[in-house]
């Protein structure tokens, strides 16, 4: 179930570059989110885990949800500037974004988390200084805000109230970052995909219903019966999917340099992982 999951999960790169044909960015996160959300509080409602227990978690799950659109916003329109495999693989650094965030927060950290944010940083100058049109400052970038933007997310969402489990916080989070991107979307005159690409809707609906919820369901509920540990270090296959699907898809080949930046990047993530064992048990989008 954890492989079929982050193939599920690793061809989300590729359903989006689909739509992004002739959707925008915004639209289009905004309809995967759209569409996975209705199912979700649909069956939330069923559980009742819909019932407002704290007010101030409440009005935290709605900040997670304005991140969480933070999030997919820039990842998917990272995509119209950097490769599938760059752009998947950047975004899957958010372990060495939060060791940064917990490691300012404890003023201190050790050695191992040390290795992982100077690979990291290492990898991204590697990437970013490689002659490599594939690649615009500007595409890493915002992936890079993508990865950053889930760090919050997460951490936003740890600290919720306990009650609250990850049928209820995906039920809240999922509605209002679509919703915030919706009108972001109708504000900037965002489109979505013709009504004739069929190409562009089916992406929609396979980052809907596969990626977001089978992918992300499956490895909320793998935690269940695995290691933590495992199932996070599972997740690194992500970005190799997506760039294995690139290259047979879309014919997109990484530069000498890219590469070893994106296995110097690789390699920190494994790092982060490693030293941060319960970053799997936390609810991911």
């Amino acid at each position: 179930m954890v492989a079929l999951a982050q193939l599920a999960i690793g061809a989300a790169a590729i359903f989006a570059r689909f739509a992004l044909v002739t959707g925008g960015p915004l639209a289009v996160s905004a309809a995967r989110l759209a569409l996975a959300a209705v199912p979700i509080v649909a069956l939330a409602a069923w559980r009742g885990r819909l019932r407002r227990i704290d007010d101030r978690t409440e009005w935290r799950l709605v900040l997670a949800g304005l991140v969480l659109a933070l999030h997919f916003a820039t990842w998917i329109s990272s995509l119209r500037f950097a490769s599938v495999a760059i752009s998947t693989l950047l975004v899957c650094s958010v372990p060495v974004w939060t060791e940064i965030i917990e490691a300012v927060r404890r003023r201190r950290i050790d050695p191992v988390a040390s290795a992982s944010i100077v690979g990291a940083l290492l990898g991204v100058a590697i990437v970013v200084g490689a002659p490599d049109r594939a690649n615009t400052p500007l595409g890493i970038a915002l992936a890079l805000v993508g990865a950053l933007a889930f760090a919050a997310y997460l951490l936003v969402v740890r600290g919720t109230d306990p009650r609250y489990d990850t049928l209820a916080v995906i039920s809240r989070t999922y509605p209002v970052a679509a919703i915030a991107l919706a009108l972001a979307a109708s504000a900037l005159r965002d489109p979505l995909p013709a009504a004739g690409d069929w190409r562009g809707w089916a992406g929609i609906l396979a980052m809907a219903l596969l990626s977001q919820l089978f992918g992300h369901t499956a490895l909320n509920a793998a935690v269940r019966v695995l290691s933590a540990t495992f199932v996070a270090t599972m997740t690194l296959l992500e970005p190799v999917i997506a760039a294995v699907l690139a290259a047979w898809l879309f014919a997109e080949r990484l530069g000498p340099l890219t590469a070893l930046g994106a296995i110097v990047i690789l390699g920190a993530i494994a790092l982060a992982i490693r030293d941060l064992p319960g970053i799997g048990e936390t609810p991911a989008p």
